[in-house]
This record gives C-alpha cells, structure tokens and sequence, in this order.
C-alpha cells in the first residue's frame, strides 16, 4: 500500500508542477512578437502552434526539474 501513496504523491507533483511551469511559459511567450515569424499569427493555425511551442517548452523544463529532483533524492543511496 506504501508504494501506491509513493506513485500517488508523484503523480500529484508532476500534475502541479508541469501546471505551475505552463503558466510561467504562457506568460514568458506572451511577449514573443509573432507577427515577425508567422504570416497570420491570430488565425486557427497560428494560435495552434502557439499552444504546441508552449506545451513543448513546458514539458522539457517540467522534465529537467523533475528529473533533478528525482536525481538529488537518490543521492542518499550514495553513502
């Protein structure tokens, strides 16, 4: 049973967390001018690609920072 809490609260970290990081992505791409890379930033497409590239972003700095959790908790293995 001890495990399943162990996987549960995990689950519950990476939701927040990658939640969190979404945010601050969004955010940080609201000042990228679009208008300068895509031909119609404001149609279907453009905003589309806006919501991938967020996404994408999220989930390499939600991968990293848990990861490195992940790496610093197992450092106790060490000694």
């Amino acid at each position: 049973m001890l495990m399943f809490d162990h996987i549960g609260q995990h689950a519950l970290l990476h939701i927040t967390f990658s939640l969190f990081i979404l945010v601050i992505v969004w955010w940080s791409l609201q000042s990228l001018k679009l208008e300068k890379l895509i031909w119609h930033p404001k149609s279907g497409r453009g905003m589309m690609l806006f919501i991938l590239i967020a996404v994408a972003i999220t989930h390499l700095v939600t991968s990293f920072f848990l990861e490195y959790l992940n790496q610093a908790l197992n450092l106790r293995y060490l000694f």
